[in-house]
């Protein structure tokens, strides 16, 4: 009976963690809190993605690429337009690129790479004011998981899938 709980509990933990992790078709991951995790990437049509979401001020945006092969620069309307980065407010090549946003009205990225821009890597989003719950506020709700703290539990998960298997619970 130990073991059979072992192994439900190690799937259904498994499952939780591919499904937060998993991305949609538009290439955006999960979004909890206020925080909202996508893959940076070239054929996204960000436009969309942005279209139906209700951003606020205190909402986090996290852009995850691989490193060095993306930029995320801040600009202006006019440079965002134009796809120019040579004036950006921001930029950032890590890997992982979390913007607080702290101001109302519309915030502009692109990736700063020659093309990528223009190929469609380009974000628009429209910030409202604060958010209408002080207690759903970004890094209070502890469904606000960070990549590390997904991957560290289905690493966990796994480690107990193979723990059932060889016996050991």
């Amino acid at each position: 009976m130990v073991c059979q709980s072992s192994l439900a509990l190690s799937f259904l933990l498994l499952i939780s963690c591919v499904s937060w992790s998993s991305a949609d078709s538009n290439g955006a991951n999960g979004t909890s809190g206020g925080l909202y995790i996508f893959d940076w990437a070239t054929g996204v049509d960000y436009k969309a993605w942005a279209s139906g979401k209700t951003f606020q001020v205190g909402n986090t945006l996290v852009f995850s690429y691989a490193t060095r092969n993306h930029t995320v620069d801040e600009v202006s309307s006019a440079d965002y337009s134009s796809c120019s980065s040579s004036n950006a407010l921001s930029t950032d090549n890590s890997g992982s690129t979390s913007i607080t946003l702290k101001m109302a009205g519309t915030h502009y990225f692109i990736c700063g790479i020659p093309s990528h821009c223009s190929g469609g890597m380009k974000l628009a989003v429209t910030v409202t004011g604060s958010p209408s719950d002080p207690n759903g506020a970004p890094g209070t709700n502890s469904a606000s998981m960070s990549i590390g703290s997904i991957r560290d539990m289905a690493v966990i998960g796994l480690f107990g899938l193979v723990c059932f298997v060889l016996g050991v619970f």
